[in-house]
């Protein structure tokens, strides 16, 4: 059975696998606090359908209440450890089935296992919060085992910690010109597929979201990162099929194994 891929933009995806339909950080907004949507339609109500939904860590790009409200009552939501502590808007989703998870953890929802596994990245939801969450990734497992990275920096162990995978949704650049600590460019994305060695990969979070006002700093970074990638990948893991998507597309991978 294949498995698909959309990219409805940012890190925002979905994967259907095994006839379960999972969503990837789910971020349905033009606009949100100082970023607006510069490429892509906001994605439509069909990508509000999810048997279950995956949180990778609190920053607001990446947990956002009001997108997590559309969901229907009864998804699942994986979100990271101590969320519903340091985000109050959760405890008002109570139409979502809510569970916290560490890295380790495996959740199991129909046919598929979904599995939390560390990433190197700051899990607090304000820059300065004190309380803290685990960053996460998750490996799900079905007929293919897909990671979504979330954010996350190179970091030692990876391939081990997040074990064999088929398809890997990579981000591959940010929301502003400058990525911090923490995050993958196209360059260090690269080097993560080749420990990876996945057999098909996806590059997200680039060429959606952008500060109002800053159009002209360093534009390459909004528009360049996923063609980036797919160069450098092609040097350093020639083996990976990189699909390349807009927003909006889906891509269907037979994976046998």
């Amino acid at each position: 059975m294949p498995v698909e891929i959309t990219w409805w933009g940012h890190a925002t995806c979905t994967l259907l696998d095994s006839n379960i339909r999972v969503l990837t950080d789910p971020l349905f907004a033009n606009r949100l606090a100082h970023l607006r949507r510069r490429r892509g339609a906001v994605p439509p109500a069909e990508a509000h359908r999810a048997d279950v939904a995956l949180v990778s860590h609190l920053h607001a790009d990446h947990l956002h209440v009001p997108s997590l409200a559309v969901l229907a009552p009864g998804t699942r939501l994986l979100v990271p450890r101590g969320a519903r502590r340091a985000v109050p808007g959760l405890r008002r989703l109570r139409h979502l089935e809510i569970t916290e998870v560490g890295p380790g953890d495996a959740v199991r929802v129909g046919d598929l296992v979904v599995r939390a596994v560390p990433a190197r990245h700051d899990g607090r939801r304000l820059p300065v919060g004190p309380r803290r969450s685990p960053a996460l990734g998750y490996v799900v497992e079905g007929e293919a085992r897909t990671y979504f990275a979330g954010d996350t920096g190179l970091f030692d162990g990876m391939a081990e910690q997040v074990g064999p995978v088929d398809v890997a949704l990579l981000p591959v650049g940010g929301w502003g010109p400058y990525l911090g600590e923490g995050h993958l460019d196209a360059g260090r994305a690269a080097r993560a597929l080749a420990r990876l060695a996945p057999r098909a990969a996806v590059p997200v979070h680039y060429g959606t979201y952008w500060p109002i006002g800053m159009d002209a700093v360093r534009p390459h970074e909004f528009h360049a990162p996923g063609d980036e990638f797919v160069r450098l990948a092609a040097a350093a893991a020639p083996q990976v099929a990189v699909h390349k998507l807009g927003h909006g597309e889906s891509v269907r991978l037979e994976v046998a194994r």
